[in-house]
């Protein structure tokens, strides 16, 4: 039932996915000014968080992407939109993402929720809001899908949905997908900053003891997630990783109204990723795959002022969530 029609209208050259994605990833968006709040975890790490307030009673959890941050162009124009919008925003910076490595051997992936439900947990316990919603991209939404499923039935009250964009909701087929000759530039950026983390690990952790050889020739993420992933986190492999971290199988489990943007372009999914018949039989799981819009695109125009997934996420938490700053 819940499948949602999109309005995008996207011109030349933006119905080419990879026109779409790159002037997304490079455009110059205003620098939101964050306050930023380092939070101890209970295994002695930090996570930075940025607060970008409006003294409102109802608040976004922002997640990037691999390898992103609070101040990647979609978080920032995402945490721009809302707070012009009366929403108080929380960018939550994945270990090691924040422009610091962080205290521990493990980082982030992109099933580890218990991060999530810690940050979550600690806005509730800090802060007086009403309502919290919660919003990632591409990893960051997989994390935010995996979460509202996992934790369905423990979730607090002031938590009221979700919304996820851009989603690899299945890592088994969609790292196939990048691992495609079309997706060479994006896995060779992705890689570079993954293997400079690892290489700083090693010296860090003298036990962890990596082969820097196989580090530096690592060109896919089966490469990487065999040579940190993996072992680093317990999985017996990188397959067994994708199956565990994967939200799709959470999606049917999820109690809280919540909606997946998928362009049905982006270059990074693969065709499991577009859970239709899941939505067709949920009360609460949408489902809206515009035609184009490549991964974490969805730009219409140069100098596009349309904020179009930015309207489609504060549409979603007024109309379905009935939630308004």
């Amino acid at each position: 039932m819940p499948l949602l029609k999109s309005q995008l209208s996207t011109k030349f050259p933006f119905k080419n996915p990879h026109v779409n994605t790159l002037y997304k990833f490079f455009a110059n968006k205003d620098k939101p000014n964050y306050d930023r709040k380092r939070i101890t975890t209970w295994d002695n790490d930090f996570i930075d968080l940025d607060f970008l307030t409006s003294d409102s009673f109802s608040a976004v959890l922002l997640i990037h992407g691999l390898e992103g941050s609070s101040e990647s162009s979609y978080m920032a124009s995402t945490a721009n939109y809302l707070k012009n919008h009366g929403y108080d925003v929380i960018a939550m910076n994945l270990r090691s993402c924040s422009g610091e490595d962080n205290n521990s051997l493990k980082t982030y992936h992109a099933g580890k929720t218990d991060d999530v439900e810690f940050v979550v947990n600690y806005l509730i316990e800090k802060y007086n809001y009403d309502d919290i919603i919660l919003c990632g991209f591409s990893l960051g939404g997989n994390l935010i899908l995996k979460y509202l499923g996992e934790f369905n039935t423990k979730i607090p009250n002031t938590i009221k949905g979700g919304i996820a964009v851009s989603v690899p909701i299945n890592l088994t087929s969609a790292q196939a997908e990048l691992s495609k000759l079309k997706n060479k530039i994006y896995m060779k950026e992705f890689l570079r900053t993954l293997k400079s983390k690892v290489l700083l690990k090693a010296e860090k952790y003298p036990e962890f003891n990596p082969d820097i050889k196989l580090i530096n020739k690592a060109s896919t993420f089966r490469d990487f997630e065999e040579i940190y992933t993996a072992p680093v986190f317990g999985f017996d492999g990188p397959e067994d990783y994708w199956e565990k971290a994967s939200s799709k199988p959470y999606l049917t489990k999820i109690k809280h109204k919540t909606l997946l943007i998928n362009a049905k372009d982006d270059s990074f999914l693969s065709l499991d990723c577009y859970p239709y018949e899941i939505a067709e039989n949920s009360e609460n799981f949408y489902l809206m795959t515009p035609k184009y819009g490549g991964h974490v695109g969805f730009v219409t125009t140069f100098n596009d002022e349309t904020f179009w997934i930015e309207k489609q996420i504060v549409n979603f938490i007024q109309d379905k969530l009935n939630i308004y700053s």
